[in-house]
């Protein structure tokens, strides 16, 4: 975690991942979970639920890291 940190360019790539990737998370699990419902398993409806979890707590640490990657410059 240190070496990432000490590298503002790639903690700021990684920051951006995480917010693109909570993104596509939570509107994949918005869209499983409250719009194909029907139509899908238990367990895929349990994983999509996990995912609109997931996807917030994922944009949030993007973001945090993003303004600690920030901060510092």
């Amino acid at each position: 975690m240190a070496s990432l940190l000490g590298n503002p360019e790639r903690a700021l790539q990684c920051a951006h991942l995480l917010l693109a990737g909570g993104l596509a998370g939570l509107l994949l699990g918005v869209l499983l979970a409250y719009g194909l419902d029907s139509y899908l398993t238990l367990p895929v409806l349990l994983a999509a639920h996990l995912l609109t979890i997931l996807g917030p707590t994922a944009i949030k640490l993007g973001y945090v890291l993003r303004l600690q990657v920030l901060s510092r410059r």
